[in-house]
C-alpha cells in the first residue's frame, strides 16, 4: 500500500471521528436545553416549594431571595421546609427565618424535621404554621454561644511574646494572645444575651407563645421530638404525608406537584455532585462561621 493511500486512509479516519464528537457536543447542548426548558415549564405549573435546609447554616443571600421571592410567585402555592441541622450562625439562622416568614405571611407554610433541627435550625422552623418531627428528633437547644481561644500560655512556654496596639480596651477582645479582661466578658456577655433575647422573640411570635414561657425553655438544652410536643414547641408528631395532609386541609390540593427550590446553576450543580463528598471530607476543618452562633454542640451547655 503506498504512503499516499495510507494518509488518505487516516484522513478520513480523523475526519470520522472528528463529525462523531461534533455530533455528540451538538446532542448534548440540545439536551441540555430540553432538560432546562422543562424546568421552566414545571416552574410555571402550579406546585408545592420544597426548601431543603442540611448541614451547617450559614448566611447566604443568594438562598435567601430566592425564598423571599416565593411570596410573590403566583405557581408556589405553598411551602415545605425540610430541615436537618444542627445550627449555624445566628445571621445565617435570621436571615433564613425572616426569609420564611415573609412567605408564611402570604402563603402556607409547614416544616419537617428530620433528625436533627435544633438552634439555628429550629430558628427557621418556627414561622410556619405547622411544625412536624419524628419522637427521636432532637430539636430546640434554644440559645446562643459565642466561642473563643487564648493560647498566651502556650505563647510564654515557647518564648513568644505578642502584643497589640488599639483604639480603646475593648478594641482586641476577645484576643487570641491575651486572656479576656473583665470589662470583655462583660460586653460579650451582652452581645450575647442581645442575640439570645432576639432568638427568645422569634420562638414567642412563631409558636405564638409568651415569652416568659419560652424563656423558661430555652437554656440551650435539646429536646426530642415526643419531649418539644409536650412542650408546644413543635404541632405534631409526623413526616411528609402528614405535611401534606395538612396543607390538603388547608386548599393545597396533595395532587401538586413538589419541586425542590434550587439556586445553583447547573454547572455549580454538577461540581456539586462531583466535589461535594471530597469537600466534606476535607473542608470542615476549615470553614468559616460568620460571628456568634446558634449551634448544637454536645458538651457544650448553652450551645
Amino acid at each position: 500500500m503506498s504512503l499516499e493511500t495510507d494518509l488518505l486512509i487516516d484522513r478520513r479516519r480523523l475526519k470520522r471521528r472528528l463529525l462523531f464528537w461534533r455530533g455528540a457536543a451538538v446532542l448534548a447542548v440540545l439536551l441540555l436545553v430540553v432538560l432546562g426548558l422543562g424546568r421552566l415549564g414545571a416552574g410555571a405549573r402550579p406546585h408545592v416549594a420544597r426548601l431543603v435546609v442540611s448541614g451547617i447554616i450559614t448566611d447566604d443571600p443568594r438562598l435567601t431571595r430566592s425564598i423571599a421571592a416565593l411570596a410573590g410567585d403566583a405557581s408556589v402555592r405553598a411551602l415545605l421546609v425540610e430541615i436537618d441541622s444542627p445550627g449555624g450562625s445566628v445571621a445565617g439562622g435570621e436571615s433564613l427565618h425572616d426569609a420564611i416568614a415573609r412567605v408564611a405571611a402570604v402563603k402556607p407554610v409547614v416544616t419537617v424535621m428530620r433528625g436533627l433541627a435544633a438552634s439555628a435550625g429550629y430558628m427557621i422552623a418556627v414561622p410556619a404554621a405547622r411544625i412536624y418531627a419524628s419522637e427521636a428528633t432532637l430539636t430546640g437547644s434554644i440559645g446562643v454561644l459565642l466561642e473563643t481561644a487564648e493560647v498566651s500560655g502556650l505563647l510564654s512556654r515557647l518564648g513568644v511574646t505578642a502584643g497589640a496596639i488599639v483604639s480603646g480596651p475593648l478594641k482586641n477582645q476577645p484576643s487570641l494572645t491575651a486572656p479576656l479582661s473583665p470589662e470583655g466578658r462583660e460586653v460579650l456577655q451582652g452581645l450575647v444575651m442581645d442575640m439570645y433575647d432576639q432568638f427568645v422573640g422569634m420562638v414567642a411570635v412563631g409558636r405564638h407563645m409568651d415569652v416568659t414561657q419560652v424563656r423558661a425553655l430555652a437554656d440551650g438544652r435539646p429536646y426530642t421530638g415526643r419531649q418539644a410536643l409536650k412542650l408546644g414547641l413543635i404541632d405534631a408528631i409526623g413526616g411528609e404525608p402528614e405535611a401534606r395532609a395538612w396543607l390538603a386541609a388547608h386548599g393545597v390540593a396533595e395532587s401538586l406537584p413538589v419541586q425542590r427550590l434550587e439556586t445553583r446553576t447547573l454547572a455549580e450543580r454538577t461540581l456539586g455532585a462531583t466535589l461535594g463528598p471530597l469537600m466534606k471530607v476535607v473542608g470542615f476543618q476549615g470553614l468559616n462561621i460568620d460571628g456568634a452562633l446558634a449551634i448544637w454542640q454536645p458538651g457544650v451547655v448553652g450551645g
